[in-house]
């Protein structure tokens, strides 16, 4: 005689539906509030509507871009635990190996940028693997921070002593302008933002469709109990930072024909993208795509009002009101 059981399972059932309505109130509440916010810009704000539209579309194209930085940093943060100071710093490196493809062997920008993504693959797996397993397996924290830490001076240095600190341009291969909306967005920022959404797809797919996706799953929920059942935890640290790697390749292959370069030129998008992890969820790809646009569009609508560096500020404002009513993030389980 099972007394009780149905009452068991309602409850069970009651607090899994009342978690799958958590999981989507916070992301919900925070576009709506984004929404509600460009509304009142358009309608109250005082700003030409012209203005208004291409800060809205310039803030998707940028919010790409930090979407596309801040998913392989996700991925090394969400799995790995590890606080990666050198993503800044591989995002140059990056950048600076497709110049060298470019003006060196003379490849298209978006070809230079296919080859740069499994070169940048096999020095994510080689840093994990030489530096980092035996910290990350013996549960210390402090030192991957370090390593990582000294691992962004390295790079910069190098870079620095290689090709100089004079800023250096990447030839673009595509040129040109399409109005959206009224708002004037170059091919490359569109390419930038498509390959964005491209790279977030093809990692949910991997992590959710294939069985080496199961595995970082595992050893991101549980590394102790993924290693009982047989994953080795060593090769998924690997190559999850090998991923990462790429997936910063990628966005240094898209950024190069946008930004100047100099060996210091991915630090700029260091601090947002450990914003847009945090603010998005640890180890959530579509919590990392969903705050980076979040994020670009605070940052260029807020610009109308505060300029400079002001815009900052609403974005920290953003990221501590979601981390107050829900601190693992957008898109992030509770722990």
């Amino acid at each position: 005689m099972q007394t009780g059981a149905p009452g068991d399972a309602d409850a069970a059932e009651q607090r899994s539906g009342g978690s799958r309505l958590a999981a989507v109130r916070v992301p919900l509440a925070v576009l709506g509030a984004v929404v509600v916010a460009i509304a009142l810009v358009y309608a109250v704000g005082g700003r030409d509507a012209g203005l208004v539209t291409q800060s809205i579309v310039t803030g998707l194209l940028l919010g790409g871009v930090y979407a596309l930085v801040s998913i392989g940093l996700t991925l090394i943060f969400g799995v790995l635990g590890i606080v990666n100071f050198a993503q800044g710093s591989m995002l140059s490196l990056s950048m600076f190996l497709v110049y060298s493809l470019v003006t060196s062997v003379g490849l298209p920008v978006y070809v230079a940028t296919l080859v740069a993504i499994p070169l940048m693959f096999l020095f994510g797996v080689l840093v994990q693997s030489l530096l980092l397993n035996r910290l990350t397996a013996t549960g210390n924290h402090d030192g991957p921070l370090l390593v990582t830490l000294g691992l962004s001076l390295l790079i910069v240095n190098v870079l620095l002593m290689v090709y100089g600190g004079r800023p250096l341009r990447v030839p673009g291969s595509v040129s040109g302008s399409v109005t959206v909306l009224g708002a004037i967005a170059s091919y490359e920022r569109l390419i930038a933002f498509a390959g964005a959404l491209l790279v977030a797809v093809l990692v949910t797919l991997l992590l959710r469709r294939t069985s080496f996706g199961l595995s970082i799953r595992a050893v991101s929920s549980n590394t102790q109990g993924a290693a009982l059942v047989g994953v080795n935890v060593r090769r998924v640290y690997a190559l999850t930072f090998g991923i990462g790697a790429a997936c910063v390749a990628v966005a240094g292959g898209l950024l190069a024909p946008i930004l100047s370069l100099t060996p210091s030129v991915g630090e700029q998008f260091t601090i947002l993208a450990f914003v847009i992890v945090v603010l998005g969820g640890l180890g959530s790809v579509t919590g990392a795509t969903v705050g980076g646009l979040v994020i670009g569009l605070v940052q260029t609508v807020g610009a109308l009002y505060l300029p400079g560096t002001g815009s900052l500020v609403l974005v920290f404002a953003v990221f501590v009101l979601v981390l107050f009513f829900r601190p693992q993030g957008m898109f992030g389980a509770a722990r």
